[in-house]
């Protein structure tokens, strides 16, 4: 280990190394997300390092960051490899969201101001703006957390970001449904606009009906790719949202209409 990085500049200073594993672990999560690294595909250790021309070191901290994020897995005697898509662990993370960014909500609508409800209207105008996928889960995020940042809880926040990251490659599904995208900008000024009012009550109700409608479409979109071909079906998956009068209820109604 020592022979390998004799002369390397970031040798022995923690916070260049951090950075080194950062953008090692940026870069392997775009190729994850571009499709280049394959589910279950190896991640090697010493392919990666020679690659990137670093020690085994920032490797192995990139890639324990895209284990705590659910892009990869790290498994005893068989090293690390691209974690595969899970259509129930998709669905946990958001009802584990819904929860959470209820709560979240219900605390920090009291102390929003004029000023933060600009600010998270304008993110909120720039997520239905954006048409690529890489972009649009950076600020479908920056929407979310500024909602919820005047709660004023730190410890929740720092929840709600690993849980963001965690089910940000599952977000990115969303984008082979372009209808549903615009249903959750619709569903996004539906909560803002409550928010707005100071109506807490509703603005939860919304929020979490918002997560468990997007985790349900997600669940059922993997159940169905997995499913053997005699038991697919070429009907799209729909997604369910117990509002009656929802957006997506909506949406689909019409389409079945239609049909």
């Amino acid at each position: 280990m020592n022979d390998a990085t004799d002369g390397f500049p970031l040798e022995g200073a923690s916070a260049p190394r951090t950075s080194t594993s950062r953008m090692i672990a940026d870069a392997l999560r775009s190729a994850i997300v571009e499709g280049k690294l394959a589910p279950d595909a190896p991640l090697r250790q010493d392919a990666i390092a020679r690659h990137f021309s670093v020690s085994a070191i920032p490797v192995r901290e990139a890639l324990r960051q895209l284990a705590s994020e659910g892009w990869a897995k790290i498994e005893v005697n068989k090293g690390a490899s691209v974690a595969s898509l899970s259509a129930d662990e998709a669905r946990e993370i958001y009802e584990i969201r819904s929860a959470l960014e209820s709560l979240a909500l219900g605390l920090a609508i009291p102390n929003h101001t004029s000023a933060t409800l600009r600010e998270v209207s304008a993110l909120a105008a720039a997520a239905k703006r954006e048409r690529d996928p890489s972009l649009y889960v950076a600020r479908n995020e920056a929407f979310h957390m500024n909602l919820y940042a005047p709660a004023g809880r730190p410890q929740l926040m720092e929840m709600l970001t690993t849980l963001h990251r965690r089910g940000e490659r599952y977000l990115r599904l969303k984008f082979g449904f372009p209808e549903y995208k615009g249903e959750s900008d619709s569903e996004h000024a539906e909560i803002l606009a409550a928010v707005k009012r100071g109506d807490v009550p509703t603005a939860q109700k919304l929020v979490a009906e918002h997560l468990l409608g997007t985790g349900e479409l997600i669940y059922r979109f993997l159940t169905e790719r997995a499913a053997p071909p005699a038991a697919a079906t070429s009907a799209p998956p729909a997604a369910p949202k117990p509002r009656a009068a929802s957006s997506r209820s909506r949406s689909r109604t019409a389409d079945e209409a239609s049909s």
